[in-house]
């Protein structure tokens, strides 16, 4: 990344050189021209994706050994083109050191090249909690593909089965272990069963949740323990469970399986919303205890927004309608892939989808207008148009029996990708991009006065 920066400010000096070094004609033009072309792709191709581009700043650093005999560069012109154009070319050539960080290659624009093994070599160990259905089926399909060791956690044993014959179908291995999450010994014993069968865990997902459709005060207590126990405690049992071991070999990934609702609470999901914001509330906290402690053990949180997840075909509900998710509405798979990619990529937090970040930003600049628009809005935006089945099975208390997949029953409204997801993924790709684009148009503005 050193050479990448040195043909920046390179590029930086030749915009500046004819005014500080009073040349004109050809000269001033070229340099004009050239100088911000070339600080730009020095600053994206400091992104791996985009290393390759520094090949680009290496034919201009050609040119601009070649430029004075064309244009007949004479006294200070000449030597400035001669000189930046030799270490231009040079650093050009400097291909530096490969890193995880940023990805590895032009086809990691549109899909994610991460290797499966960690770095030992060896297939990555990883649990999921609430790995049977939904969001957390998808995760333990996306990390099955790279062939990972996988420790299942749920209620479920039909879905958990399910989800094992994928694994192995798939290249990978996967250890079932049935257990109820908001039981911290449970899950301590789950963490030990899989450490015991596959070697270190390398990556925590904490993905398990319930929650019921329903006007606070028609709740009782219990229901509200229930689903804080495990939406928000579950996931403190899994984090302590994933320290107790990652902090004495100073490693490994923690990641929380958010939502919007973390930071935006809507109505008729108030224990949910609650648990989802305390979630968020032990996260940061102990992200700065990790940072105080100079811990290489990494915590990360994914807001999703809405998905097509057999949750609603199966959520507690005194709603009179069947129970949907508020679009738009996002296939699970588009929250499998950025949960992979945040175990693997050191940002604080990832946000998915445009929904997500128009509601997050919205409660922070127009909290009291959501709170009248969800008034008017979240109550018939969480329900179809059908009446509900008064005697369906919900899984509150209990799994329901079968093996429902990751995807429900609105597959025909669901989108299969996100355009805001794959600009957030290579956020430093689009900054660059705009920053070339205008350095160009001031560049075009300066020559054309």
């Amino acid at each position: 990344m050193s050479a990448r920066i040195f043909n920046m400010l390179l590029g930086v000096w030749l915009t500046a050189a004819p005014a500080l070094l009073g040349y004109t004609g050809a000269a001033r033009t070229n340099d004009s021209i050239v100088g911000p072309i070339v600080a730009s792709v020095a600053l994206m191709a400091m992104w791996e994706v985009l290393r390759p581009l520094r090949w680009i700043n290496f034919a201009f650093g050609l040119w601009l050994i070649a430029a004075p005999s064309i244009f007949d560069y004479e006294g200070s012109p000449l030597f400035n083109s001669l000189i930046v154009g030799a270490l231009l070319s040079s650093f050009a050539l400097v291909r530096g050191r490969r890193t995880k960080r940023f990805g590895g290659g032009w086809s990691s624009l549109w899909r994610h090249a991460i290797p499966s093994e960690d770095q030992d070599g060896r297939p990555e160990v990883v649990v999921v909690t609430g790995a049977s259905a939904g969001v957390g089926r998808a995760v333990v399909r996306e990390f099955a593909k790279r062939k990972a060791k996988i420790g299942l956690l749920a209620r479920g044993e039909d879905g958990l089965a399910g989800a094992r014959k994928e694994v192995e179908a798939a290249g990978g291995k996967a250890l079932v272990i049935p257990i109820d999450v908001s039981d911290a010994e449970q899950v301590e014993a789950a963490a030990a069963a899989v450490e015991e069968a596959f070697g270190p865990i390398d990556i925590w997902v904490n993905n398990a949740m319930v929650s019921v459709l329903s006007p606070v005060k028609e709740m009782p207590p219990e229901e509200f323990k229930r689903v804080t126990d495990v939406t928000y405690l579950s996931y403190v049992y899994g984090t302590l469970a994933a320290l107790r071991r990652m902090l004495p070999r100073d490693r490994g990934t923690i990641v929380q399986v958010g939502s919007a609702l973390a930071y935006r609470s809507i109505p008729l999901q108030s224990a949910y919303c609650g648990a989802k914001h305390a979630v968020k509330g032990f996260t940061d906290a102990l992200r700065s205890e990790l940072i105080h402690d100079k811990s290489r053990v990494r915590i990360t949180m994914v807001q999703l927004p809405a998905h097509n997840t057999p949750q609603f075909s199966w959520i507690k509900t005194r709603m009179p309608n069947h129970p949907q998710p508020v679009p738009p509405i996002f296939q699970p798979e588009v929250a499998a892939e950025a949960i992979y990619w945040a175990a693997h990529h050191n940002r604080r937090e990832l946000t998915v989808g445009w929904p997500a970040a128009k509601a997050i930003w919205g409660n922070k600049i127009i909290p009291g207008f959501l709170d009248w628009y969800l008034a008017l809005k979240g109550y018939g935006g969480q329900q179809t148009g059908e009446p509900v089945d008064p005697n369906r099975p919900d899984n509150l208390w209990r799994p329901v029996p079968g093996d429902h997949g990751a995807r429900g029953i609105f597959s025909h409204r669901a989108k299969p990708d996100s355009i805001h997801l794959r600009l957030n993924l290579h956020r430093g790709t689009v900054i660059a991009a705009g920053v070339i684009a205008l350095m160009l148009l001031a560049t075009g503005i300066f020559i054309w006065y």
